[in-house]
Formats: structure tokens, sequence, C-alpha cells
């Protein structure tokens, strides 16, 4: 079933008496919305000009309603995207309260067409791959309902077709969300650093506009949104805010007593839900191999030295396999780790490239060890290196099996892949570890936080690779780095029984 738009409306006045007419007049020029923000932060987050806004914190201040809002009243062709596609069922139910028969739901397509042409569909995007589903389909309004879920990958992916060819409509991107959970969505506390992070150098006041353009690769906030030439480009940079939301900003859903819900949950949840607090530490898996604190830690210790421990005693060498994966090579003095050297894959297209790029960072006189993850490219890598002579060289293969045992002599490992990042959480424990100073690098925080262990009957076994991607929404190539520069003695050891 269809409804009569406006306009159509306008063509049967002339069938009407004269008295009808003025009636229909009189409700034609009334300013009848499908939806209206609420006072407070509801309504600076629709008037904010940002081309891209974070809002929420607390839970129940009325972020999908905000995110559906928009949608139905200010936007031409919108996109709404959970993570998980059972988690559009509530995002329907109440998209369904606000349109009423102002429009009809396609459930094949999970696509709302109102009677004045808009058009606002729902979006899931589970895994990696999905959000090749969305390439190329143009949408003026990016909606992400509990950003927090979503991996930085997908976001960034998923908001590059952010465009409109109608005249005078605006395009957006808008987030909601509470503090992420888990350190996988610590990159939305990066990404909204000026507003969210306390450490921040130069904080924003919530609803403060601040710019953002990429040069070379990298994040580089500006004065304005004023347009610049860089290296023969054109860039303007966009503008970026976050808005705080509360429960007491949401009056309906106060009134049914969530508040009291949300005061008897467990910490760190409860600070997170109840009072939007981003600084709360993050609650670990109980299966996660390397504690996010003892990663904090290592990298406190390397802010506080910012200098060699000794000469250059490692290299960690983990080769790129193509797609966005990085070559990645962590360089270790001692205790202390240099920033890492990374280079895109497509710099590093073969072993040539990558085994030069170690040559350039070996100290000669040190001799370092050098570890190369020796599976795929890496295999051609080591060849090279070894034709070149580079000394106490040793090939890594993390899928072959482990002779080794855990500090306790008790647990064993399946695969040398375990027994490397086992031996780096041993490492990194603050009461019988080496006192490791790692990169201040979100990227090292994220990667070493991610792999998740389970005890079988032939020992310790590590999550894959593959399934790290999928949840982390990229190759851990840092992580495995450091995993690589880290191999202790009796690891370089076993290397020599397989490699000579």
């Amino acid at each position: 079933m269809s409804y009569p738009t406006r306009n159509e409306l306008k063509e049967l006045l002339r069938f009407l008496t004269p008295r009808e007419r003025a009636e229909m007049d009189r409700l034609l020029a009334m300013d009848v919305r499908l939806w209206r923000p609420q006072p407070g932060p509801q309504t600076r987050a629709l008037e904010t000009q940002a081309d891209e806004l974070f809002y929420g914190g607390q839970a129940g201040g009325g972020k999908t309603d905000l995110l559906l809002g928009l949608a139905f009243t200010e936007h031409e062709r919108s996109i709404i995207f959970r993570r998980e596609y059972p988690q559009l069922k509530a995002i329907t139910d109440r998209g369904h309260e606000i349109v009423g028969r102002a429009g009809r739901f396609f459930v094949q397509q999970n696509t709302w067409r109102l009677g004045d042409g808009r058009m606002v569909e729902l979006g899931a995007v589970q895994h990696e791959k999905d959000v090749r589903k969305f390439q190329g389909r143009p949408h003026d309004l990016k909606g992400f309902d509990e950003l927090t879920n979503f991996t930085e990958y997908q976001y960034r992916f998923l908001s590059g077709w952010l465009r409109t060819t109608k005249r005078g409509q605006r395009t957006r991107i808008v987030g909601t969300g509470n503090p992420p959970s888990s350190a996988e969505g610590e990159w939305v506390i990066r990404r909204w650093a000026a507003w969210l992070d306390g450490q921040h150098p130069d904080p924003a006041l919530p609803g403060e506009l601040r710019w953002y353009a990429m040069v070379d690769g990298e994040e580089v906030e500006q004065e304005d949104g004023a347009a610049f030439n860089w290296k023969g480009e054109r860039i303007i940079p966009k503008s970026r805010t976050f808005i705080a939301a509360s429960l007491a900003d949401n009056p309906l859903l106060e009134a049914t007593g969530y508040g009291a819900q949300l005061q008897a949950l467990p910490e760190p949840l409860r600070s997170q839900l109840l009072y939007g607090d981003f600084e709360i530490g993050l609650d670990d898996d109980p299966w996660q191999v390397i504690p996010t604190e003892w990663v904090r830690l290592a990298q406190a210790r390397w802010r506080e030295m910012e200098q060699p421990d000794g000469p250059l005693s490692a290299v960690g060498v983990d080769v790129a396999r193509g797609g966005r994966d990085q070559t990645v090579l962590a360089k270790r003095y001692g205790a202390w780790f240099a920033p890492l050297v990374k280079q895109p894959g497509r710099a590093t297209p073969d072993g040539g490239s990558v085994a030069g790029l170690v040559l350039q960072a070996i100290d000669a006189e040190s001799e370092p060890a050098v570890h190369v993850d020796v599976i795929g490219v890496g295999g051609s890598v080591y060849d090279l290196l070894r034709d070149a002579g580079t000394p106490h060289l040793w090939g890594v293969n993390v899928a072959e099996a482990s002779d080794g045992v855990d500090r306790s002599g008790r647990l064993r490992y399946v695969n040398v892949r375990a027994e490397g990042y086992w031996r780096l959480r041993e490492a990194l424990d603050p009461e019988q570890g080496e006192g490791l100073a790692l990169p201040d690098d979100p990227e090292v925080l994220a990667d070493l936080t991610a792999p998740k262990w389970r005890l079988t009957a032939r020992g310790i076994q590590i999550e894959s690779k593959e399934e790290i991607i999928g949840r982390l929404g990229r190759s851990p190539d840092c992580g495995d780095a450091i995993m690589l520069a880290a191999l202790g003695p009796r690891r370089v050891e076993y290397a020599m029984d397989i490699w000579g």
C-alpha cells in the first residue's frame, strides 16, 4: 500500500468545497514533522555543523532516536549500521513507531521509503569482508549505532561513500555509543581524543568543532576548515565533535526507572553506562593472552626512558602478505623497543624490498639477532638476507611445533606462535618480567591485547592470525613483529635447530 505525497494531496484540493479547502490549507501549512529532538544534547546534535559527530556517553541518552530522527527528517538517502544483523531489530521497532503510516518498510531491502521521497536503509557488517556489500553506494547520512562495536577499518571504509548529488543537501557522519568495554573499541577514544582523553594536551569542550586533514598518511589537526595545498593536492579539512548525552536528557526513559537498573551493574560497566566514563579501565577478556594494563605499564616505562637500553640486540621482521597488511620491523635494544618501522604492503611488494629494509635497520657493529617470519613472502626475505651474509639470522615458522614449556615448567605450547606470545606475556609480567619498554603506539596496544588463548591437550594454543583479523579489522603486524623481536635464547636455539 502506498500513501499520497504532499503534491498529490494538493491536486485533490480542486475537488473540495471551499470550507474543506480552507481546512486543508490550514493543515498543509502546519509544520508537521515525524520527529523532533528533545531539548538539550539531541537538539545540539541536530544543529551542529560538524561533518563527523560522536554522540553519547551514558546509556539512555536517546542515541538511536537521534539517528532515526535525522534520517527521517533531515536527509534524503540514509543508512544506519549495527555490527550484527540481529541487533537491527530494536532499530526497526523504534523506526516503525516514529514513521507510522508516513512510509512503508520493505523487509527484503531493510529499507523505509517515505511519502516525501526519503529513503532510510539499515545495514549490518558483522565480518570485516561485509563492508564490501556497501561499496560505492552513496548516502548523505552514514549512521553507526553503538560505534565502539565496529572496527576502525569498517568505520573508515563505510564512511568513504558519503556523498550526494542533490544541491543543498547536507552530508554527515554520526556515530553513537557508550564508552568501549574492550581494548578493541579504544580507537573511538583515540579518534575523539580531544574530547574523551583526559590527558590530551589541548582538550575540547562538548560540541566544540575541531578540524582534521590527512597529510602524508597521517591525520593532522588544523586551525580551521580552510583548504590548503600540499604536494600539489588541494586538501579540505573535515570538522569533528563530540556531544555528551545522559539519561537525564531523556525524561521518558528516565521515568521508567532505567537509572536504577544501571546503578545495579558491576564496575566498570556501571561507571561506563551510568556516567559515560571513558577513562575507567576496560574489562579484559578472561582468555586474553596479555593483560591490557601490562602493555600500558610497558608503554609508560617507554615514555620515561625514551632512549636505547644498550646496543641493538634483536630485530623482529613481520612481512606483509598483501592487502592492507604492513611490513613491520621491531628493533630491540635490551629491554627498550624503538618506534616501529612500518611500511605498507604496496611499498614492500617482494622479498628484495623487505630485505633491503632490514639491512638498512641493522647496526653492523652490534650484529643483532634478526628473527624473520618465514611463512609466505618471508621465506624469500630470509633467503636473501642469508645470501647477503647477515649474521645471527633466524627464520621463524610460527606454525611449527614447539618443544618449549612455560615459566612454571608445567604447560607446553601447541606451536611456536603460542610460545612466542606466551613468552612475551611472561616478559611483560609486572612482578616477574623483564621490564620491557614498548613504544607508545596505539597499534601496539591494540595488537598485543587482541590474541586470546585456550588450554588444549597439546598445551597452550593462541588463536590464529585470521581470527584476530576478523575481530580487530586488520592484521596484528605490529604485535607479531614485537613478539618475534622478543623471542628469547631458548626460542633462538630452537630456530637454529630448524633452520641451521
